[in-house]
């Protein structure tokens, strides 16, 4: 009997260990996958991520066909402004610059600083948006019942595929916590 428990005993570690590596893996997995999910999409261009560096004016035009860009916004819940795009959509022509604007307003009583994050759709258009000045390249503050126009001046690149008619750009308003102040 006692080397039935001993057996017993020796199979409950084995199983305890598999299990202890499995939980291990998982975890080494799941860390991993934000980075491989951003590389598959590098790769494939199909993650509908703008550039965050502004974009030279491009010096070529192609006044052979249209592309519809569509404005939309998003505003993260519990942020307390309103957030909308001043021009919902427009046609241009590829290489042509153009200026929008969103206009936010901070309904709270108190001073907030806001961050929009865009993304595009088709995901395979972002590497074509060229915005040479935008708001979301810097958090935005706004004082209390105040509101701004936020500009955004874009481009799409002419070598946008033929297939690629309309793309939308989306905003997402997000609350940040002012910066430290450095001393």
């Amino acid at each position: 009997m006692g080397e039935q428990n001993e057996q017993q005993t020796q199979r409950s570690n084995r199983s305890a260990a598999k299990l202890a590596g499995m939980a291990v893996l998982m975890f080494g997995f799941a860390f991993a996958l934000v980075p491989l999910y951003d590389v598959f999409c590098d790769i494939t261009g199909i993650n509908g991520k703008t550039s965050d560096v502004a974009a030279q004016e491009s010096n070529q035009v192609d006044f052979s066909r249209t592309v519809t860009v569509e404005f939309v916004s998003y505003i993260n819940p519990g942020l307390g402004w309103d957030f909308v795009p001043e021009t919902k959509r427009i046609s241009v022509h590829p290489g042509e610059t153009h200026t929008i604007a969103y206009r936010a307003t901070n309904n709270t009583a108190v001073n907030s600083i806001g961050q929009a994050v865009p993304s595009v759709s088709p995901g395979l258009a972002a590497q074509y948006l060229n915005k040479i000045e935008c708001f979301c390249f810097n958090r935005q503050p706004l004082d209390a019942g105040k509101d701004a126009e936020l500009p955004l001046v874009f481009y799409v690149d002419p070598g946008i595929p033929d297939d690629i008619n309309t793309l939308t750009l989306a905003y997402t308003l997000f609350s940040v916590k002012p910066e430290p102040v450095t001393q």
